[in-house]
């Protein structure tokens, strides 16, 4: 699984910083939800689902926290740690947030409204999902 991820530009003065994200340009979609999450509880681990089409950007824009990423194959973990950085999650991919400061916000970048439909929120009904998508993917490419 190829973990990716995005270093925006910052720009600074003596004033501060800021990051401009701009759908297509620094983003590779066209946002159509942004939330955050904040005061998140010690221990709380959040997520627990995947998407079907929805494309996510997740940037840790102040403290930090890990995020767990599967595949149905491979399990990466991914620190966000940098309010520049985003961590990009296609659709397919099991994510699970946790480890957050006691100050992190985490902001997510949505390429779809919310739908719940989209949403796989059972990890043994994702793991046959997963499946039913590759070996639809192999007969595909046999035609």
């Amino acid at each position: 699984m190829q973990v990716v991820k995005y270093v925006f530009q910052p720009h600074g003065d003596d004033r501060g910083q800021l990051v401009a994200l701009e759908e297509f340009r620094d983003i590779p979609f066209r946002i159509k939800r942004v939330y955050y999450m904040y005061d998140t509880v010690a221990g709380v681990v959040r997520g627990h689902h995947a998407h079907k089409s929805l494309e996510q950007i997740l940037v840790c824009i102040h403290g930090s926290c890990k995020v767990r990423l599967d595949n149905g194959r491979e399990k990466k973990i991914v620190p966000l740690e940098k309010p520049y950085e985003g961590l990009y999650i296609p659709n397919n991919i099991w994510r699970e947030m946790y480890d957050f400061s006691p100050d992190a916000v985490l902001m997510v970048l949505a390429s779809e409204l919310y739908e719940e439909a989209d949403y796989i929120r059972d990890y043994d009904e994702y793991l046959k999902y997963i499946q039913s998508e590759e070996q639809l993917m192999n007969v595909e490419e046999k035609v």
